[in-house]
């Protein structure tokens, strides 16, 4: 069981399985949102991105698959998505794992398996921990603290955000404008200069220690290796 309540985007097309699923996993201390097809999936990821925690994507859904819903999730997010499908064969689990799956579960499953998966997909990315390590970083999550080679770093609200979305998403690029959705929110009326600023800020404050590297014309990127003279 995580510390912290996870949400869960569910897209499945069979009602009974939906609802099944749903009550089960909100049972089990998750919130979950809802998605009938693959249209209404990434609607609903669009418009809840910066709650949701992992998705459970059916493969066979109508107006667009499973595989199409998850290219569109993996043009603006690293979040965990474990797809869920009746299809056996190697090909189509490596199609869903090229095109940037985190686990796959075949049908028939039962509940407790759904389970597991899930619990630990989100261990393998963090949530729940009362730490994150990144290089010589080191964040209290609760606490909302940052230390480099274990020496306090005072931040401001934002300066955490961004850096805790930044080290989170290590190796992933992210985009001026997904940040800005994810840390000020859809109706932010700023400019996404903002973003660059509070960079600049966190890169003085961590000194030798700032991983992040500048994706010129799209975002940034937090990598440890390689980008350690890189700032």
């Amino acid at each position: 069981m995580f510390m912290d309540k996870a949400t869960v985007l569910l897209v499945e097309d069979e009602t009974k399985l939906l609802e099944t699923l749903s009550d089960f996993l909100e049972i089990n201390h998750y919130n979950v949102i809802q998605a009938t097809d693959g249209l209404d999936g990434i609607q609903k990821f669009h418009a809840h991105r910066s709650e949701i925690d992992i998705v459970l994507l059916d493969v066979m859904l109508p107006f667009t698959d499973g595989y199409e819903v998850l290219k569109q999730i993996r043009l603006c997010s690293n979040v965990p998505v474990i797809l869920l499908t009746a299809k056996e064969e190697v090909e189509d689990q490596i199609k869903g794992f090229s095109y940037g799956a985190d686990d796959y579960i075949i049908k028939p499953y039962s509940l407790s398996i759904i389970k597991l998966h899930i619990e630990a997909v989100l261990k393998r990315f963090g949530h729940g921990e009362d730490f994150l390590y990144a290089g010589d970083v080191k964040i209290e999550v609760k606490a909302k603290k940052i230390y480099v080679k274990d020496v306090f770093v005072e931040t401001t609200p934002k300066e955490f955000e961004l850096l805790h979305l930044l080290i989170r998403n290590q190796g992933t690029v992210l985009t001026r404008d997904y940040i800005l959705d994810t840390i000020w929110g859809d109706y932010y009326v700023g400019d996404v200069r903002t973003i660059d600023t509070i960079v600049k800020q966190l890169r003085k404050k961590l000194g030798g220690a700032s991983y992040i590297r500048t994706v010129y014309g799209v975002g940034y990127c937090f990598e440890v290796e390689g980008n350690e003279k890189k700032n």
